[in-house]
């Protein structure tokens, strides 16, 4: 463990890989999806409309390597792998389902209104 203060606002502090990783637009998508419990890959990609498959992949593996999310293989044929919330990610969906919900209930007052000429 670093006996340095994570300071967001310094350029060079690491925390920004963090806030970079979180706050990523699919991360922000699929950690949420996943309070409900373990999904598979192919429910995530129907769930998420617009996501590609690389992407999801990509954004599921760096949710993994920062401790968000875990990923269970059953060693099975055919494949069968699921990804669920860490308790670090968790805690993380709560902050994020906040978020989602303070989006709802002011999406209206967030979309500008076409000007009249």
């Amino acid at each position: 463990m670093l006996d340095v203060k994570p300071d967001p606002y310094a350029a060079l502090c690491p925390s920004r890989q963090i806030i970079a990783v979180i706050g990523d637009k699919w991360s922000l998508l699929i950690i949420p999806l996943l309070l409900d419990g373990p999904k598979r890959n192919a429910e995530l990609l129907r769930a998420i409309e617009g996501i590609s498959q690389k992407m999801l992949t990509q954004t599921l593996k760096r949710l993994e390597d920062y401790n968000l999310i875990t990923r269970r293989d059953y060693g099975e044929v055919p494949p069968r792998v699921d990804y669920r919330l860490s308790p670090l990610g968790q805690s993380l969906a709560a902050v994020i389902s906040t978020l989602d919900n303070w989006v709802i209930e002011n999406f209206d007052g967030m979309i500008r209104k076409p000007q009249k000429s």
